[in-house]
């Protein structure tokens, strides 16, 4: 019996360019994303059979089980962001292919999709650009726009909510390379972050008492080598994203801690990275900072979204490939992603700001950030930052996060085109001297999240 298909891989496409003719934003094919996935957590149902396979995207030229490469990346072009695509095609990076996730409750900590269940429909903008709840209180949990109707709703979700979870610890390796794709630089360091609002796992929530009138606590904490070790940097974001962070930092070498300007968020903080703040999450400022918010392109895409947690090390760390030394890029497995939705915005109060344009890949069924492409005052394609994520869950073991496995991401790409150096971190399960990847203990506050805690560690 031959099968006709009602719906072909051209139907999704030619919606999604409807759509974004008609300045209009909406998610799913079939039906409304949310609505699916309300119904039992999976998203295959808002897209139809030929909308989720890239067998079928690419007319059999590409599919899971199937490496891309330059002798190949012609055929998935249009699915990856253009410093992606110049690195598979001119610098060796390759991209192991699985087949569709589309179960939610793989994609995200599930108390984030919960909450993002529970709260639907309760975000709104207030009259100074803030996300409030509909009785105009800070935002309670989850994404407040899982639904979004404009670019600013996208970015609004991430800027909220970066890792998804209250408090994590994540332990980093880090490794510089230069232009020549030799190791330049090695670091160690931990990386908090604590959201004093919007919290859906640890009590009191969904605020922290005391503290409804900031976003977020974050630092990161340099171990080693020896010549940085103690360097820590602490940011103090308020909950109106009118505000800019309050930055602070401490230095070994005159063993005080002191504050930094804003527009430090766009300079490296140690030397050889090609790291800024403003790049954490692909949202690394407050999102009324940025501005001419829109959206550019709707569409499937690839992405790094599961299956990435390498639990066969005992460290959980990743093998590389790629480049002049092999030592590039990550082993990474893609996926082919039914619906993506780019955004770019313009950081409208840095005067100063290197970047003059970013160019951010979301997966409109979490709205997690997949790439970010920036562009330098001229509009030359200057850095990149793509990463990948994970339950840490193999089927045999995990690590919980409560009841349930632990969601994060496992690596990041930086990569500076201008200069061709790159940056590259893991998240690992220890460093030496005891630190651990944690999530959701509050008592990360006092030990890395003050100014006293940064002068104690310092030292």
């Amino acid at each position: 019996m031959v099968r006709i298909r009602k719906y072909h891989a051209d139907y999704s496409r030619r919606l999604f360019m409807q759509r974004l003719g008609q300045g209009m934003l909406a998610t799913g094919v079939l039906m409304p994303l949310w609505q699916a996935i309300a119904q039992d957590g999976d998203s295959a149902r808002a897209y139809p059979d030929e909308a989720l396979s890239l067998e079928a995207y690419t007319k059999g030229k590409v599919k899971a089980g199937d490496v891309i490469s330059a002798d190949n990346v012609e055929h998935v072009k249009d699915l990856l962001d253009p410093i992606q695509y110049l690195q598979v095609a001119q610098m060796g990076r390759r991209l192991d292919v699985l087949d569709t996730t589309t179960d939610i409750m793989q994609l995200s900590p599930w108390e984030y999709v919960e909450a993002t269940l529970r709260n639907k429909g309760r975000a709104r903008f207030a009259p100074d650009g803030n996300v409030v709840t509909d009785e105009g209180k800070p935002w309670i949990g989850g994404n407040p726009f899982p639904q979004p109707t404009s670019a600013l709703e996208v970015f609004a979700g991430i800027t909220l909510s970066w890792g998804r979870h209250d408090v994590s610890l994540y332990a980093t390796k880090e490794e510089d390379l230069d232009d020549d794709g030799d190791v330049a630089y090695r670091y160690e360091s931990v990386w908090t972050e604590l959201s004093p609002v919007a919290r859906v796992s640890l009590d009191p929530k969904p605020y922290w008492p005391g503290h409804e009138d900031k976003l977020r606590y974050q630092s990161i904490l340099f171990l080693s080598p020896n010549d940085v070790r103690g360097t820590s940097f602490l940011n103090i974001w308020h909950y109106d994203q009118n505000r800019y962070p309050d930055l602070f930092g401490y230095l070994p070498a005159f063993k005080r801690v002191r504050r930094y300007p804003t527009n430090q968020r766009f300079e490296p903080l140690i030397p050889g990275s090609t790291l800024y703040l403003s790049d954490a999450w692909a949202a690394g400022d407050p999102f009324l900072t940025w501005g001419n918010y829109r959206i550019v392109h709707q569409g499937p895409a690839l992405g790094a979204v599961s299956r990435s947690w390498n639990a066969t090390h005992p460290n959980w760390e990743h093998t590389t490939h790629g480049g002049a030394n092999g030592l590039s890029f990550w082993d990474t497995a893609v996926e082919f992603i039914p619906e993506a939705i780019v955004v770019e915005a313009e950081p409208v109060k840095y005067p100063r700001a290197p970047v003059g344009r970013k160019r951010v890949w979301f997966d409109a069924r979490t709205l997690l950030p997949l790439s970010m492409v920036s562009f330098d005052r001229q509009g030359k394609m200057f850095r990149s930052f793509d990463g990948a994520f994970s339950l840490y869950s193999d089927g045999s073991n995990a690590v919980m996060d409560g009841a349930h496995p632990y969601w994060s991401w496992t690596r990041v790409h930086a990569h500076d085109v201008q200069t061709n150096r790159i940056t590259r971190l893991q998240q690992v399960r220890e460093l030496p001297g005891g630190y651990r990847t944690t999530v959701n203990d509050q008592g990360v506050y006092e030990k890395y999240l003050t100014q006293s805690a940064l002068q104690r560690l310092g030292s």
